[in-house]
């Protein structure tokens, strides 16, 4: 049989993930300092878990509606009213201005991606990414055939719209703002957000606003005069007036809560492009797993701002060892730090990470999240004796 030619070009096109080939060659180590997770490690919290339990014993575990049960939407709606200052339309059936955002619960962050690609993109379009980028972003495209154009952030990691504008063509369809990000924890200041909002606007682009980690920005990072919704949250496109007709939030239950295996998250855009989305996920996800919706309802009522505590002293931990000896930009949120390999040590990320992994220490190179090779990924939601132990090893790596 032709192999070749029974497995799809989009398959074909796919290579596998370089965080899993740093598994592949670690699998030999013995008990790794592990600084790739891409996770919290704290627990799921109680009252989010007997939610869990309490539906899975009440036999809420068969199929919801597409667009999710209607108590958690409702936690969403109100949340949104607050927190965006958004008119979010609860239900998306009866709604009658097709301009009025509208709310729905997806298969986690990445299933919804996933959706908008779908929606929007036809074979030959254009989609711009932030170079770095997360690693589903580049596949997107693949995916549907359309094409994803990176967008050099280099040094500062920031999507401005200076640099964004010479990028946007007759065929973009959209932009994706991450902030903060991943791989480097960096947050855009409210005037990067309006200026990004402004521009995407005066082209007819959709601004996919990523926001998995909207609650993991540290102190510095927090706007304390939003144009809109509430005080000290991380800036955001969507808080400018009028955003809601032009920016798609996306957000997630799995990094905020540590319940990145139920896979949820949620979409709120303008109703006309969310009654697509919507079609698309009936077609496809069918809904959001049952006994997690009924879960997450719960999270609204939990504070997750101990948590972000812990990491922003973290993040602290790593700048205090490692930033005498290479360069980092500061990230102000989520947990990881992108660090630039010094050039004297002669070596790409691919090479670091294999010497690294001679010290029994596992990170990640660049290149899985760029079209350079030049910095690794850090993760700092690491047990911190562990963490103290493994920025030991690479700050004696990075001094040469």
């Amino acid at each position: 049989m032709d192999r070749r030619r029974i497995i799809s070009t989009r398959a074909q096109s796919l290579d596998v993930q370089g965080i899993r080939r740093i598994f592949e060659q670690a699998a030999s180590l013995n008990d790794p300092i592990n600084l790739t997770i891409g996770q919290p490690d704290f627990p799921v919290p109680d009252a989010v878990k007997r939610a869990a339990c309490d539906a899975i014993n009440s036999d809420r575990n068969g199929y919801t509606i597409t667009r999710g049960i209607p108590e958690l939407r409702s936690r969403i709606v109100s949340h949104l009213r607050a927190d965006l200052g958004w008119d979010v339309a609860e239900n998306l059936a009866t709604h009658e201005d097709p301009e009025r955002p509208s709310v729905f619960v997806t298969s986690g962050t990445s299933g919804a991606l996933v959706l908008c690609a779908l929606s929007m993109l036809n074979p030959g379009d254009e989609m711009i990414i932030p170079d770095p980028w997360f690693v589903l972003y580049p596949a997107l495209a693949k995916v549907v055939g359309a094409t994803a154009v990176p967008c050099d952030t280099y040094p500062d990691f920031k999507l401005t719209a200076e640099r964004v504008e010479p990028l946007i063509t007759e065929r973009t369809k959209f932009v994706i703002c991450v902030s903060p990000g991943n791989p480097t924890g960096v947050t855009m200041t409210a005037k990067e957000c309006r200026d990004l909002l402004d521009l995407c606007r005066s082209r007819g682009v959709v601004l996919i606003s990523d926001e998995i980690y909207d609650e993991f920005a540290f102190t510095e990072a927090l706007d304390p005069n939003p144009e809109r919704g509430r005080k000290h949250a991380c800036p955001s496109p969507a808080r400018f007036d009028g955003a809601e007709r032009d920016v798609v939030v996306i957000r997630g239950f799995g990094k905020t809560y540590a319940c990145t295996g139920w896979r949820m998250g949620y979409v709120c855009g303008p109703g006309w492009l969310v009654s697509e989305m919507v079609k698309m996920q009936q077609y496809t996800y069918v809904c959001a797993p049952s006994m997690a919706q009924w879960a997450c309802r719960e999270a609204f009522d939990v504070d997750p701002r101990p948590m972000v505590e812990v990491y922003e002293k973290r993040r602290d931990m790593v700048i205090d060892a490692l930033g005498d000896v290479c360069e980092i930009f500061r990230p102000g949120g989520a947990f990881y730090c992108f660090i630039r390999i010094p050039e004297r040590l002669g070596m790409n990320g691919e090479a670091f990470v294999k010497k690294m992994i001679e010290k029994n220490v596992l990170v990640i190179p660049g290149g899985v999240f760029s079209r350079q090779d030049t910095h690794f990924r850090l993760s700092f939601a690491v047990e911190e004796t562990r963490l103290r132990k493994g920025l030991e090893l690479l700050r004696e790596t990075l001094a040469g």
